[in-house]
């Protein structure tokens, strides 16, 4: 017989936001895979310059400082070590794994192929979210999701039907699958770990804690790199980075997270790549073919579809 704390626990996993509180939620995700977006092409710029490993170590301790003073400064909440600090080395091994496997991919395989990869990560938090909360999610909703990824693969692939024949999983892409699973995990747990601690000290704890596994092999790049050499411009995407990418775009997460299903949030993400594909044609990197377009209406329809769709 299930336990009333239980019950408890599982009514409030799946009780979703309606109305006004619903919409702010789409629109927050939305935020979310625009901010996303700008990571590739600003995130690109900096890696050019800097180690991607030193560059995600610097971009978490800073990250913690600034979140640490908004929390203990600003906002004045007493410091103080959190309730059940295991939630947050779980969260913190899962996101530092996602970051990581990344990097590490990205010495084997193209962008492209990790692109292709990312798109199967909110069908797999599908099933994470019924594995950990129990959320049920309509065979309509899995129907655009599916949609959706199509359009994707199609941006991500640039049209080239031969591309995307020719794309096989190989040992980077099976590095970046161990990522996105991590990731996929990641989201359902925000809700279930969420102890109605303020977001910004849910998100200094979370920062600590990726903090703390990324510089198991951050620490030997921080101490290797040639600090004289960096431009200031690498400085000015990790301050970008750190806040931008991390703080805000966590707190994003967190919101939608907390009043939305999981596989409606991490939906969004097909919308990245179109993104991405608008910001380098407006940095002058130049425009994706015509044809590419339409795979993103495709993701654009199979999205609408599902934001309107009952949770």
């Amino acid at each position: 017989m299930t336990s009333p704390t239980a019950t408890s626990a599982l009514n409030h996993h799946n009780s979703h936001a309606r109305g006004r509180e619903k919409l702010k939620a789409h629109l927050a995700v939305l935020l979310f895979a625009i901010l996303l977006a700008t990571s590739f092409s600003f995130g690109g710029i900096a890696t050019r310059v800097m180690d991607p490993i030193a560059l995600t170590a610097f971009r978490y301790i800073l990250t913690v400082m600034v979140t640490g003073f908004l929390c203990f400064r600003v906002k004045r909440y007493r410091f103080a070590l959190p309730k059940r600090p295991m939630r947050f080395v779980i969260i913190g091994a899962l996101m530092s794994t996602y970051m990581l496997s990344m990097f590490i991919a990205l010495q084997f395989t193209a962008p492209v192929a990790t692109g292709a990869i990312f798109t199967v990560m909110p069908l797999m938090s599908a099933g994470f979210a019924w594995l950990l909360l129990r959320q049920q999610t309509h065979g309509r909703v899995l129907l655009s999701l599916i949609i959706a990824a199509i359009g994707a693969i199609w941006v991500i692939f640039r049209g080239d039907i031969h591309a995307l024949l020719r794309f096989d999983l190989g040992k980077g892409e099976m590095i970046y699958l161990i990522g996105v699973t991590a990731h996929a995990i990641y989201v359902p747990l925000l809700r279930k770990f969420n102890e109605n601690e303020p977001p910004l000290v849910f998100m200094f704890w979370t920062a600590v804690a990726t903090l703390g596994f990324i510089m198991i092999p951050g620490t030997p790049k921080l101490l290797a790199l040639d600090y004289a050499s960096v431009p200031m411009l690498a400085w000015v995407m990790v301050i970008y980075l750190a806040v931008v990418m991390t703080l805000i775009t966590f707190l994003l997460l967190q919101y939608a997270a907390t009043r939305l299903p999981a596989p409606k949030v991490l939906a969004y993400s097909y919308l990245t790549p179109s993104f991405i594909i608008v910001l380098e044609g407006a940095l002058g990197h130049g425009w994706a073919p015509i044809a590419v377009l339409a795979g993103a209406l495709i993701t654009a329809a199979g999205l609408v579809a599902m934001a309107t769709l009952p949770d």
